[in-house]
């Protein structure tokens, strides 16, 4: 079972962050919501506000097999000020550790130089912040250890695609199943 954590700050698209972490523990994976703002309760980019799992300070990023970073402004802009989400990213990347940005937050990965050389995609209109990266226009990409989605649009393909890193293909598909997704896509069971 992997520990999954998932930065929420104030003005997160709450659809690409939540999304996830709901597929993912219906996965079978630890996943955490970890506040950025000093209070347990954080309010996304449409007012809905959401209690998280922990403070950043209270978080054990160090045990992280996944750091995960949802959209929204402004969310990713906040994400991308906070210098202990930074330094996390940037141990995470040293270590390989899986990374995961979605919509406008694959900015911080671009700001912090760990897309340089490497495929990406975000939110059209974001792609300038991606530095060093070749932009794909994907609905999600991976290149090596790291993950980003284009948009709300991609929340289901982009966790579903984040638990087949953890999960076997079987469980995946169960869940796909059960959720309608196999259906939504024109898939037969």
């Amino acid at each position: 079972m992997a520990k999954i954590f998932v930065f929420l700050a104030d003005g997160f698209e709450e659809i690409e962050a939540l999304a996830p972490v709901d597929i993912l523990r219906r996965g079978g994976q630890d996943v955490y919501t970890v506040s950025t703002n000093g209070s347990s309760w954080v309010t996304g980019s449409h007012g809905i506000t959401v209690k998280a799992d922990m403070l950043f300070e209270d978080a054990p990023l160090e045990q992280a097999d996944m750091l995960l970073l949802p959209g929204g402004m402004p969310g990713s802009k906040n994400l991308d000020e906070h210098e202990g989400v930074r330094k996390a990213l940037v141990a995470q990347d040293q270590r390989k550790g899986r990374i995961g940005a979605i919509c406008a937050a694959p900015m911080v990965l671009g700001h912090l130089g760990l897309l340089k050389g490497r495929r990406a995609t975000c939110s059209p209109g974001f792609e300038s912040h991606l530095t060093g990266a070749e932009y794909t226009k994907e609905l999600y990409t991976i290149d090596g250890h790291i993950i980003t989605g284009e948009g709300p649009a991609a929340s289901l393909p982009y966790a579903y695609r984040i638990l087949e890193m953890f999960a076997d293909k079987k469980t995946v598909q169960e869940l796909q199943y059960k959720m309608q997704y196999l259906h939504l896509i024109g898939q037969q069971p």
